[in-house]
């Protein structure tokens, strides 16, 4: 893998850790310190700011200046909490070879981390820990007689609750351990369990089937127009612990791929909301979200554009890259005109009603694929009628 081969090869190099919560971000910058000998800073980007980071620069300054020169290895937790200018101070000592900069973000680094550091450190990308992992890492644990014994079911319930989190998984067995000394229950049962963990039980496990599937009811709810049952399952969904985050963004998927143009109202709307969301938090922000649940539910349905989409993807692959038409091409500089880039271009604008009838925006010799084929519901009923008309004046022209 190519952690383990940048370990291996003896050289430090700055990168970002993405992945969610309890995967062993932190733990992996810490053992890259220790395999290569480094002083190792932590700097949260939550409570921290340029102090911290100027801090930091002065003791790498002073290790790399020592009798014994020392390397150092600055972390940053949650790094895309940091700010644009933030960011930026670390630039010139990442360049400099000051100290080697290693991130950890739980959030996309193509949209949180600014694109100056990004080119500057390689991506690993962390997946949650799967329950075969868990498990291992709780019976590891249990090997600590701090620990009392569970019931074969009451260990699947602390696996699934802990989502592919490890921190929450022995945060979890620590609490446990308490209760069950206080009570001197010797055995971990489900019932048990129930009691002492509460509602917090009914959180599903957000990287495994039960979360896809919750999220699949919500979706084909929505696509189904039932305005209820996709209430249902976002509520059922942030009961159980589903970033609102997360919901938003699917929203705005619902709408570009079930509704589209039949209502081009509806990603606005789930723009908003997660816009809104964002404002607010929980739980004020939610009902925003509920709101666009609803208007995405009841709204007119079309795949149109996601199939044409799909289907543009499929020919481009299977077909290659064919020359762009030379009426269609860029000219810019003389050269360009005089090899005929742009000739024989037809400005739309001059165009009675605003459309060149007739001409042609496809490579030469494609064939018209026909990717785009509105349905006959909501504002996709105009654009149809549109479409047909333009083609009718096409075909008079030609």
């Amino acid at each position: 893998m190519p952690l383990r081969l940048a370990f291996e090869s003896g050289q430090p190099h700055s990168c970002l850790l993405w992945g969610p919560p309890g995967v062993g971000k932190t733990t992996i910058a810490r053992l890259m310190a220790t395999a290569f000998d480094a002083q190792f800073i932590t700097i949260s980007a939550v409570l921290g700011g340029v102090k911290d980071i100027r801090e930091a620069v002065e003791q790498a300054q002073a290790a790399q200046t020592g009798l014994v020169p020392v390397r150092t290895l600055v972390f940053v937790d949650e790094v895309h909490r940091f700010n644009k200018s933030q960011q930026d101070a670390f630039l010139p000592h990442v360049e400099s070879g000051l100290f080697t900069f290693i991130g950890a973000t739980t959030e996309n680094p193509s949209f949180e981390v600014n694109a100056a550091l990004l080119s500057r450190a390689a991506v690993y990308v962390l997946r949650a820990l799967d329950a075969e992992d868990l498990k291992q890492i709780l019976a590891r644990a249990q090997e600590n007689k701090a620990f009392p014994a569970m019931e074969n079911d009451a260990s699947e319930l602390i696996v699934a609750y802990a989502d592919g989190d490890a921190r929450r998984l022995l945060n979890t067995l620590e609490t446990l351990a308490v209760a069950a000394r206080s009570e001197q229950v010797d055995c971990v049962t489900v019932a048990w369990l129930q009691r002492v963990l509460g509602e917090r039980l009914r959180r599903f496990d957000k990287g495994g089937d039960a979360f896809y599937d919750t999220i699949s009811a919500l979706h084909k709810s929505v696509r189904g127009s039932d305005p209820d049952a996709a209430l249902y399952w976002l509520v059922r969904m942030l009961d159980a612990g589903a970033d609102p985050r997360y919901m938003a963004r699917r929203l705005v998927r619902m709408a570009s791929e079930d509704i589209g143009l039949a209502d081009p109202r509806a990603l606005r709307l789930a723009l908003d909301a997660a816009e809104v969301y964002e404002r607010l938090g929980s739980p004020e922000g939610e009902l925003a979200l509920a709101q666009c649940v609803v208007y995405l539910a009841v709204a007119p349905k079309s795949n149109a554009v996601y199939t044409a989409f799909k289907q543009a993807q499929a020919y481009v692959k299977r077909d290659g890259s064919r020359p762009v038409p030379m009426h269609l091409r860029n000219a810019p500089t003389q050269l360009m005109k005089d090899l005929d880039h742009g000739k024989g271009y037809r400005y739309a604008h001059d165009e009675p009603g605003g459309f060149a009838a007739g001409e042609r925006y496809l490579p030469d010799g494609m064939a018209d694929p026909g990717f785009y084929q509105p349905v006959e519901r909501g504002l996709e009923i105009r654009i149809a009628d549109k479409l047909r008309e333009l083609k009718r004046l096409s075909h008079q022209q030609n």
